[in-house]
């Protein structure tokens, strides 16, 4: 129908891989010359050993690499043999996997670079790593704020941005110059243990508020020699969110066109922001390790989408594709298969192996030393960037600002803002402060849960010693009404000495008995702390002590408030028609409790929004830009099926004490060009007596495609704040960009034909052509 229109999509797309033509994309890395005299003066050793990243354990006094003995100390031995004999070019992680004070940190580091700069040949500095989550996870006293997938709830960019920008203030306060963050990855499939660790399921929320945290980390010109800065590092570069079983680091069957429609935009536009470093996907793509994939690391990452960075492993994923994938028969020919897809720097991380290996390959002639130049120069460009080569260490006492009141009060109110709510049945909500409740639920007295992983330690598992300073769910709403009005009774608990989904089921009759007593019953539910391959499940409906608990409290006939306290979205079906309302708290954070509490009692008009679509089933795990067969009305005749399209809320979805209105609509033009542009704009008002935020969503819709489309894709949105009886006029501008999708032929192009544009309910169509 549409191949009169041919010539017209190839002169659009202009070729277009992935919207940007690839011969602008392509070039070499920068000549920096400081780093290109340096890199001339070193050995093979001495480059192979810039490769190399070993964790911090390995040089610490313990009974293994695996342990650090406490109090913490460094083995000058082993220091010696990584830093002077090896010639390390990085470290990693927190010794023992805990957190630490400013001081150790800065005594730790001191001492590695001491080495580094003054018992070596060169000097070269080291470049420390860490993952700083949701805020600096591995050190004592930092703000902590709502894990990514809240964080993408507020919708807020200007927030999120914040949220960057403290954190790489307090990891450089930390001694540390290199953020393993953003995640990029999709979170589109809620069985995935990681999810939380996402900005949800859209690709463009995921592109943008990615681009926030970037230039949050590194400056709005990637200053990041900025002592206030840091360098961000863009994981799990690719596909590594939707492996088919749900579980972590399993195989994952995308197709190049899926790859390159909802995978790879995050990542370009994060990219394009300027970030300095990437991080590999631990997985397999269609068989194939991404650590092992020259397609993947090269041919797109480093050519097609130009990226002048450093590329580094995940936790030993070279040694996987000898010890698990089985890709290479030894481990010296899987250092050779890595680094010749373009590996940078190896996350070894317990031995020193990788450089013997890597030494013999160079020597053999299997990797050439253009390979070894180009990836030495990548890290030492990264290095003399972040102005190491000048001041290796940043002291903590230069920080003042570290756990600041002033640091809290954003991460309280990006936890404030995160809260999403899903149901208000006849405005139950907020409650009076004048009521008694009981508190119930696994939730609901533990700051483990509402932090998560990377919280203090790599599962979560000590945040209750770390973060006693701070309220629990149970304790703000004692704070809110007083400590008389509230019973407090678990009904269940998480078993802290198991795995993170063992529980412990209480007595329910004596939470029932409770409940005569009160007014109205807050039940917190959901999830334990975990991450990664703990995180891994069987089946994600809300656990059976939950629901038993749940049902309990429902059959007391008291109203019953539910407090969704999760990583990813448990099945809930079962209980949702008799609970009278529904809080999505996501993983908040140490203010998470306070920010539930502001909301449960109208400190706070919610403004949340879902960054992805709760399942209603197991079986029915779908998103909200799927295609028009997967939800379908019956047909007429003999075969009368239907797609039934089971959620239990849509992406986008939170509700508000207040009601907002959306009215005239309106387009500058029907008619959008390749080269124009059109703009909508229509009027937003708060017709609610609350003064509230509203996130406001456009979405398009390709009505025919030479593939089939999406039934919609988000566009744009903003916050809007309001006061009760105002209104705004809200305008966004589209363009021929916006309209793009990847077709068979794997080119990014814009089909001409007719398109319409949602806002608030209401629609207006125009036409794409000529």
């Amino acid at each position: 129908m549409k191949s009169k229109w041919k010539p017209m999509m190839i002169l659009l797309a202009g070729f277009l891989l992935l919207g940007i033509p690839v011969e602008a994309q392509k070039g070499e890395v920068k000549r920096i010359p400081q780093v290109e005299k340096l890199l001339n003066k070193m050995t093979l050793e001495e480059k192979v050993g810039q490769m190399a990243q070993v964790t911090i354990d390995v040089l610490t006094v313990g009974n293994s690499v695996y342990h650090t003995a406490e109090p913490l100390k460094l083995d000058k031995e082993m220091l010696r043999k990584a830093i002077v004999e090896y010639k390390i070019g990085s470290v990693l992680n927190t010794p023992n996997g805990k957190a630490r004070t400013l001081k150790e940190w800065n005594d730790v580091i001191s001492t590695i670079q001491n080495m580094a700069t003054k018992e070596t040949r060169l000097g070269i500095p080291v470049l420390y790593g860490v993952d700083a989550i949701h805020g600096v996870s591995y050190t004592d006293g930092a703000t902590f704020f709502p894990q990514q997938i809240g964080q993408a709830a507020t919708w807020n960019r200007e927030l999120v941005r914040q949220v960057g920008e403290i954190t790489a203030y307090e990891t450089r306060a930390s001694s540390i110059p290199w953020n393993f963050s953003p995640v990029l990855d999709m979170g589109r499939d809620p069985r995935w243990p990681r999810m939380w660790e996402t900005f949800g399921e859209d690709v463009y929320l995921t592109s943008q508020m990615g681009i926030e945290l970037v230039k949050g980390y590194e400056g709005a010109e990637n200053e990041v020699h900025d002592p206030k800065h840091v360098a961000a590092c863009l994981k799990h570069y690719v596909g590594y969110g939707t492996p088919v079983s749900g579980k972590d680091r399993t195989p994952a069957l995308i197709p190049d066109i899926e790859l390159r429609e909802r995978h790879l935009p995050p990542f370009k536009a994060a990219i394009d922001a300027g970030a300095h470093s990437v991080m590999v996907n631990s997985g397999l793509i269609n068989g194939v390790p991404v650590h092992a994939s020259y397609k993947i690391l090269t041919e797109i990452l480093k050519e097609e989408l130009g990226f002048k960075g450093v590329v580094v492993t995940d936790w030993k994923d070279i040694e996987n594709l000898h010890d698990r994938d089985r890709v290479a028969t030894t481990q010296k020919e899987a250092v050779k298969l890595a680094v010749n897809a373009g590996i940078d720097m190896s996350m070894i991380p317990y031995n020193f192996e990788f450089c013997d290996y890597l030494t013999e390959l160079v020597r053999e002639g299997e990797v050439s030393m253009d390979r070894i130049d180009d990836a030495v120069r990548r890290i030492l460009n990264l290095k003399y960037e972040l102005g190491l080569f000048d001041t290796p260490v940043t002291n903590y006492q230069d920080y003042p600002l570290f756990g600041s009141k002033e640091f809290e009060n954003v991460a309280r109110l990006c936890a404030e803002e995160s809260i999403t709510l899903l149901k208000n049945e006849n405005d139950i909500l907020p409650l009076d402060k004048d009521v008694k409740v009981l508190v119930t639920g696994p939730n609901a007295n533990s700051m483990r849960p509402l932090n998560g992983g990377w919280s203090y330690t790599w599962q979560g598992n000590r945040t209750d010693q770390f973060a006693q300073q701070y309220s629990t769910i149970l304790e703000a709403v004692q704070n809110e009404i007083g400590k008389e009005n509230v019973v407090y009774l678990p009904g269940v608990e998480y078993n802290l000495e198991g795995k993170y989904w063992e529980e412990i089921p209480g007595n329910l009759d004596e939470v029932v008995r409770a409940a005569e007593k009160v007014d109205y019953i807050i039940l917190a539910i959901g999830e334990n702390s975990y991450t990664e391959k703990p995180g891994d499940l069987h089946d994600l409906s809300l656990s059976k002590n939950q629901i038993e608990l749940a049902n309990a409290v429902i059959s007391t006939g008291k109203p019953v408030i539910a407090i969704l306290n999760e990583g990813r979205p448990r099945i809930i079906r079962e209980i949702v028609p008799q609970l009278k309302g529904i809080i999505q708290a996501y993983l908040p954070g140490n203010f998470g409790g306070e920010a539930v509490a502001n909301v449960i009692f109208g400190d706070v008009n919610p403004s949340g929004k879902l960054p992805y679509t709760y399942p209603m089933y197991v079986n029915t795990l779908v998103t909200y830009d799927h295609k028009p067969s997967e939800h379908q009305a019956r047909m007429a005749g003999m075969y009368d099926y239907e797609s039934d399209f089971a959620i239990q809320y849509p992406f986008g979805f939170g509700l508000s004490y207040t009601e907002f209105e959306y009215s005239d609509l309106s387009l500058s033009t029907n008619k959008l060009t390749p080269n124009g542009e059109l703009t909508v704009t229509f009027n937003i008002s708060n017709s609610g007596d609350r003064a509230g935020k509203e996130v406001v969503q456009l979405y398009t819709s390709d009505l025919y495609a030479s593939i089939t489309p999406d039934v919609k894709r988000l566009r744009r949105f903003k916050k809007v704040f309001l006061q009760p009886g105002e209104s705004k006029t809200i305008s966004f501008t589209l363009t021929a960009n916006d309209l793009t999708f990847v077709n068979s032929d794997l080119q990014t192009i814009a089909e001409p034909g007719e398109f319409e544009v949602s806002v608030g309910g209401l629609t207006a169509r125009f036409l794409f052509s000529e």
